[in-house]
């Protein structure tokens, strides 16, 4: 076994909206060429994101950096570069310029990394936790869902839902509607 290099992030540009597949076809490949070693980690940076559909709450995932692949990976050896350009999908890695820099991809600085996994950590841990809970009584504004842009009261609080009951007004009379914390805004 030869002298393992230093491990690195690098940025992947791929073809946008194929960034889970490019990651599927990049696990299985380092898996059969038994190059986890080299290339331990494989991310596309996201959050969770709760939108209204029809009515119900949906949770789909939404990437920081459309286009972009994350790969922690150890390029002194000679397959884990080819592997990883390879793969349908990749356009290559970012910071390449000119024919002379393409052997040489440009690794993120340190601060970098710690920075998007930092943001990737923190949204893992908060989910749809609140910094400020909601008081019953206290006005919110609906941001997001058909009532958006109307005000309303709170008037009863589903903590284990994170749900709130809130009285809008619609065309005169007021009107109960069950909303999703991330779909009001407090009102100062």
């Amino acid at each position: 076994m030869t002298q393992m290099g230093e491990l690195k992030w690098y940025v992947l540009r791929v073809i946008s909206g194929q960034e889970k597949k490019v990651k599927s076809y990049l696990e299985t490949e380092i898996d059969r060429s038994k190059l986890t070693e080299s290339i331990p980690q494989v991310l596309i940076p996201s959050e969770k994101v709760f939108e209204m559909r029809n009515g119900k709450k949906k949770m789909r995932e939404k990437n920081f950096f459309p286009g972009y692949v994350l790969v922690s990976a150890d390029l002194s050896h000679p397959e884990a570069h080819h592997t990883v350009t390879n793969i349908p999908g990749v356009l290559g890695f970012l910071g390449n310029s000119g024919s002379g820099s393409a052997k040489d991809p440009v690794p993120l600085r340190q601060s970098e990394v710690n920075r998007i996994l930092g943001k990737v950590d923190e949204v893992d841990e908060v989910g749809e936790k609140l910094d400020k809970p909601f008081i019953k009584g206290e006005s919110v504004k609906v941001m997001d869902g058909p009532f958006s842009g109307f005000t309303g009261t709170v008037e009863e609080i589903f903590e284990d839902k994170k749900k709130l009951n809130v009285m809008v007004k619609i065309f005169g009379r007021n009107t109960p509607v069950e909303l999703s914390y991330m779909q009001v805004e407090k009102l100062d």
